[in-house]
């Protein structure tokens, strides 16, 4: 069984390039159906530089857990991830799964702003669990914030 599942890469040490690698290798394990711009954020809860942040919908057969487990992990191991005890310091290469077949798994997809861009450009029609409110009409609120800006990352089609 395949399964619709849309991620959100977010790095802050060598963005560029940790974000193109982590694409690659996504390749290699599932199938890569769209790709949202690459948006710089503010670093959050940290001093640290900016993030940059893609979203992306994939299909893969592996469940959640497998995936983060077996895919996931071993991307953000390969490209160096060092998890601390400050969930919010610079890293290489944070992926999240935010949606599993229609499931929200990410929560920060309806509180942040690194979040909710990149996703409502993939699936602007979204609606809040709650509120009847879409995902295009959440983001206005960081309209004019200068919380992310589009950022020109050059992704040769890899998928």
């Amino acid at each position: 069984m395949t399964h619709s599942v849309y991620l959100v890469l977010g790095t802050n040490i060598e963005p560029e390039k940790n974000t193109i690698k982590a694409i690659k290798q996504l390749t290699r394990h599932c199938i890569i159906l769209k790709r949202s711009s690459t948006w710089e954020t503010i670093a959050v809860g940290s001093k640290g530089p900016n993030f940059l942040n893609t979203a992306l919908l994939i299909e893969t057969e592996l469940s959640a857990e497998q995936f983060k487990a077996e895919v996931i992990s071993e991307i953000e191991n390969q490209l160096g991830r060092i998890r601390t005890s400050d969930k919010n310091a610079p890293r290489t290469m944070d992926i999240d799964i935010v949606l599993y077949d229609e499931q929200l798994l990410d929560k920060n997809l309806w509180k942040k702003a690194f979040v909710a861009i990149p996703m409502a450009e993939l699936i602007p029609q979204q609606k809040h669990p709650s509120m009847n409110l879409t995902l295009e009409e959440f983001i206005r609120q960081f309209e004019g914030k200068k919380l992310a800006v589009l950022h020109p990352l050059q992704v040769e089609e890899l998928y």
